[in-house]
């Protein structure tokens, strides 16, 4: 029982001081069998960091483990006051937000959204991508806060903390009933996603763009099917992304890429590719951000890397800390998207020298807002198809 209790403040030890020796006893005392979490991302499920006591799974001699039985997806509905999430970050291009669901099953082990989970009382590992939440009551919420007096549109980004997109969607709708109320009030939306399920919603997504209301952009990791199904394996695969883009493109959709996150010595390589493969489908613009790894996300991530990439582990991370001051993670403004020193520096010109060459832009794509109606606040009537 004390291993037990060392692999868990292991696990949680300062970013600064983590090794792969840290990782080593990390995996020893906290890992969930393949089993039980086959098609997922995490490998870990600690506690989250505000509960009182943390619950480790042992094998106690009598096999007691292999009753356990595998993590399902479970969705619970979620009731708030609002559906708008306003933020003052200076190195964020929105003032506002929209997050139909929380948590995300595509299970993308790098996630920097995974330390929500916390304020739910949950995980940031497997909990993140199997205890979801979904907000039916979002378009509704949407539709009054819009109609309000004195409401000034701005672009509303959805898909900047948990995909908008994920799989539970296809049941749920959530996305498409708020892209109905954004529509009808004319108002701009930019869209951030993994899915090609984006595909689905192009009839609403012409009527916006015809507006100059929308954009759509599609985060692309990496072009190995492989690297993509282990480190976001419920997500699109990349070619089916690549679709994605050429579909909204050839609707007149603005549709850009992402090449979002790079990880040092793992996908940094390919991005003079993805960015090739993503004009040809027909994108406008380009944009990246660096692998961010903070609270939870660091020994999820950490210990990811040593039971698939084992041997890249020590390079990949002391390039990370290289870029965040020795650290794991740096969230000071202006730092953590893109990092800092010579290779974050290296990073950025590659991306500079390549979209220049592809003449893809940054932010080029301006949405309009003196079109904007606003609701009348009574409900919203959405449509079943």
């Amino acid at each position: 029982m004390r291993q037990q209790s060392l692999a868990g403040q292991a696990a949680f030890a300062p970013a600064n001081t983590a090794d792969i020796a840290d990782a080593l006893v990390t995996a020893s005392g906290l890992r969930i069998e393949v089993d039980r979490r086959r098609g997922r991302g995490a490998g870990l499920n600690p506690g989250g960091r505000f509960e009182p006591s943390r619950h480790e799974s042992f094998d106690d001699g009598w096999q007691s483990l292999e009753d356990l039985p595998p993590f399902k997806t479970e969705v619970q509905i979620e009731k708030p006051r609002t559906a708008i999430t306003r933020n003052t970050s200076p190195d964020i291009p929105f003032d506002r937000s929209i997050n139909p669901y929380r948590g995300c099953e595509h299970g993308c082990i790098y996630c920097f959204a995974r330390p929500t989970h916390a304020y739910m009382g949950l995980s940031a590992g497997l909990d993140f991508e199997t205890k979801l939440f979904a907000k039916p009551d979002a378009a509704k919420l949407l539709q009054r806060e819009l109609a309000k007096p004195g409401y000034t549109p701005r672009v509303i980004a959805i898909g900047t903390n948990t995909d908008p997109y994920q799989p539970i969607e296809k049941e749920w709708r959530i996305m498409r009933q708020i892209l109905e109320v954004l529509n009808q009030a004319n108002h701009p939306v930019s869209i951030v996603t993994k899915s090609a399920m984006v595909m689905r919603d192009i009839d609403i997504l012409t009527e916006l763009a015809l507006k100059n209301l929308v954009r759509v952009s599609l985060s692309v990791t990496t072009l190995d099917r492989k690297l993509a199904r282990t480190m976001e394996p419920r997500a699109s695969t990349p070619t089916r992304r690549l679709e994605a883009i050429r579909a909204l493109s050839e609707a007149g959709i603005p549709a850009s890429v992402l090449v979002a996150p790079i990880i040092p010595a793992l996908n940094d390589h390919e991005m003079e590719r993805i960015l090739d493969s993503a004009k040809a489908a027909g994108a406008l613009e380009a944009g990246y951000v660096m692998l961010r790894l903070p609270l939870e996300v660091s020994p999820l991530f950490r210990d990811w890397l040593l039971q698939n990439y084992p041997d890249r582990y020590r390079h990949v991370m002391s390039l990370v800390r290289e870029m965040r001051g020795g650290k794991d993670y740096d969230a000071e403004f202006g730092k953590r998207m893109k990092g800092a020193g010579p290779y974050a520096w290296q990073i950025s010109r590659r991306f500079e020298l390549a979209t220049k060459r592809l003449g893809l832009t940054r932010r080029s794509i301006q949405l309009r807002g003196d079109l904007f109606v606003p609701p009348d606040g009574s409900g919203v009537q959405l449509s079943l198809l």
